[in-house]
């Protein structure tokens, strides 16, 4: 084992990082080729467009009906009508076709008194030229029709074919080698889910590289698997680097560990420009160059892949092609709570947004760069610049859009507490509505309600237990929402209790057993319903936090709580049983308890909230819901409060 570690000894700017790439390669350009020109679609083109032949390349009748002289037509009036003869002094004729010698205007087949198969009859004149298209009315042979630097689109493909012009000379694709590298990766077609074991990692992304090359205009293959081996890898860049590849990109190995090897494969071939870039994520980014082609570094995580390849490799190939950077639609939006940043480095922050009152109204989503997933449910991107060490809550700040404007205008925003049937209704909304769609946040169902108070969703998902009389929620919105009408809607009742490992090895039948036993729990964050329903439960039962094991460590889902118990990080966690049954646990029922969804009397008769509560009301959504596992809908979308 290599036991030298990289060290981020100058890291770059982003600016300071893209200045040192295009002063490098920013003369590359790939060859150009000749392809026909139905295949040219988004390439750009090499040299001038000339059209070949005139379109139309006749004189073609614009409407169906007869083509005369317009001089004969001269003097016919309703007084004094003309009568023409078909076949001598008018010939019929359909729209598109040829114009017969000696003819130059159309008469409308609507404009005509048809007397008999010999005569027919009109009662106005035409003039020169009228209903018909001339030749070269659209193009004119040797006309430019698009000058080099052109993208082709769909529209430029119908002019260059009615142009004549059937091949185009054009810059290749450019042509990408990703080689992944990673002892603990396993490509998907190699895998039998069953036989996964701790430690082993889904490879994806190659994939999702591959995608991002041809979304930026390039051709890409995968190398096969590498283990983490200095010598494996270099010989597979050093062969790439001898083809006709335009780059090459290392996948993980460029972080500063013992068997990241990237930076030492760059440094023995050819020469590194840049290592380290200050991004969050994306920071371990490299690039340099063996022999001629540009080899990257990027990061394993990956979010932290996708970002440093969107920064640096993409615009590369763009600029290979000639084709101009990417659009970037950004807007302002308003986060809803603080956001905190480290100084130094610029942070792409994934985001969420919805409009509520008029308003874009950003959260936050998980910052690890290992989730892909924040990628997949984001909105937005909220770039933090690295001199300033966060966002204030209600700060306009901007965001780049990674969906259309008009889908995030038909978004319901549902904060709060955290259920799996949000995952089913979102699902089934979609289902009889493509044009609205749901985006849930889970803050806990005090978040919910202070997310409310703010202006800053459409509704809130809530559990709120009144251990006084046993009510749920209501007594909550009297004290936190007094001012504000709203409505209360249940959603389902569901089973909260501990869930633990299957077959329930510790035998554990209540929470006073994670005191007893001395097991390890993991709660949920404060001012979530299941944190409140745990701590009324402990002090029913004369129990203190200091009596639990891992109280003060919490998880924002019932699912993540299920998946602290399934890896063994912890022996219970109070959660629903649909989390524990989703993975296959065991469940020890502690109540039953109602989960509503709160809605602000202003939004409530609105048509996208109207949809999703006859949604819930459906025999399919109960149906769904029941299949889960430990849900009642027997109250399902009755009005509880208003």
């Amino acid at each position: 084992m290599n036991s030298k570690r990289n060290v981020y000894l100058d890291m770059k700017s982003i600016e300071e990082a893209k200045k040192i790439l295009f002063d490098h390669f920013e003369h590359m350009v790939t060859k150009v080729e000749t392809l026909d020109v139905v295949d040219a679609k988004g390439r750009v083109l090499a040299t001038p467009a000339m059209a070949v032949i005139s379109s139309p390349n006749f004189h073609a009748a614009a409407m169906d009906g007869i083509a005369v002289d317009a001089a004969t037509t001269f003097g016919a009036s309703e007084e004094t009508p003309s009568t023409l003869c078909p076949d001598k002094n008018a010939f019929w004729i359909n729209t598109g076709h040829a114009m017969p010698e000696g003819t130059n205007a159309v008469i409308m087949i609507e404009h005509l008194n048809i007397i008999d198969e010999k005569n027919v009859e009109i009662e106005a004149p035409v003039f020169p030229w009228q209903h018909v298209r001339k030749m070269g009315e659209d193009i004119v042979a040797t006309q430019l029709l698009f000058p080099q630097g052109h993208r082709i689109n769909a529209h430029s493909l119908g002019a260059l074919l009615s142009g004549g012009i059937f091949t185009i000379s054009a810059y290749k694709k450019p042509k990408v080698l990703i080689i992944p590298t990673g002892s603990e990766l396993k490509q998907w077609h190699e895998i039998k889910i069953d036989q996964l074991k701790p430690g082993d990692v889904v490879e994806s992304n190659s994939s999702v590289l591959g995608g991002l090359c041809e979304d930026h205009g390039a051709q890409f293959e995968s190398h096969s698997m590498l283990r983490d081996n200095l010598e494996n890898i270099k010989r597979a860049v050093e062969n790439a680097a001898k083809q006709d590849y335009d780059m090459i990109c290392i996948i993980g190995g460029s972080s500063a560990g013992s068997e990241d090897f990237a930076k030492q494969v760059i440094t023995s071939l050819g020469k590194i420009y840049v290592h380290g870039v200050t991004m969050m994520p994306g920071k371990p980014m490299m690039f340099g160059k063996v022999f001629d082609t540009p080899v990257f570094g990027i990061p394993g995580y990956p979010v932290a892949a996708i970002v440093a390849f969107e920064q640096f490799a993409g615009p590369l190939l763009l600029n290979m092609q000639k084709l101009p950077k990417k659009e970037i639609i950004s807007v302002h939006v308003s986060p809803a709570r603080k956001i905190a940043s480290k100084l130094g480095l610029e942070e792409f922050l994934r985001v969420k947004i919805g409009s509520v009152d008029g308003k874009l109204i950003s959260s936050q989503l998980p910052r690890g760069s290992g989730s892909i997933t924040t990628l997949t449910e984001a909105d937005g991107i909220i770039r933090i610049p690295a001199n300033i060490e966060g966002i204030s809550a209600n700060q306009k700040v901007r965001a780049q859009l990674l969906r259309p404007l008009s889908s995030i205008e038909n978004t319901i925003v549902i904060t709060g507490s955290h259920d799996n049937t949000l995952d089913i209704l979102a699902d089934q909304i979609k289902e009889v509505s493509c044009d609205i769609s749901v985006s849930s946040s889970h803050v806990g169902s005090m978040g919910g309600l202070m997310a409310i108070k703010k202006g800053a969703c459409h509704m809130a998902g809530a559990h709120l237990l009144d251990p006084e009389d046993g009510s749920y929620n209501i007594s909550y919105i009297k004290k936190y929402l007094p001012n504000q009408k709203v409505w209360i809607i249940n959603l389902v009742m569901r089973d909260q209790g501990l869930i633990v490992a299957k077959t329930n090895p510790k035998n554990i039948q209540s929470i006073q057993d994670l005191k007893d036993k001395g097991l390890k729990f993991i709660n949920r964050q404060p001012g979530s319903g299941t944190r409140i329903l745990f701590d009324y439960k402990l002090k029913s039962l004369g129990l203190s936090i200091h009596d639990i094991q891992g109280y003060e460590n919490d998880e924002y889902t019932h699912m993540s709580v299920a998946v602290s118990v399934l890896s063994g990080r912890v022996d219970a966690g109070l959660g629903i049983h649909a989390a524990a049954r989703a993975l296959d646990l065991d469940f020890i029922p502690i109540v039953t308890e109602e989960y509503d969804l709160i809605i602000p009397d202003r939004f409530y008769k609105t048509p996208k909230i109207q949809t999703l509560l006859k949604i819930i009301q459906t025999e399919k959504f109960k149906d769904r819901i029941q299949s889960l596992g430990g849900y009642g809908t027997q109250k399902t979308g009755k009005i509880i409060y208003s």
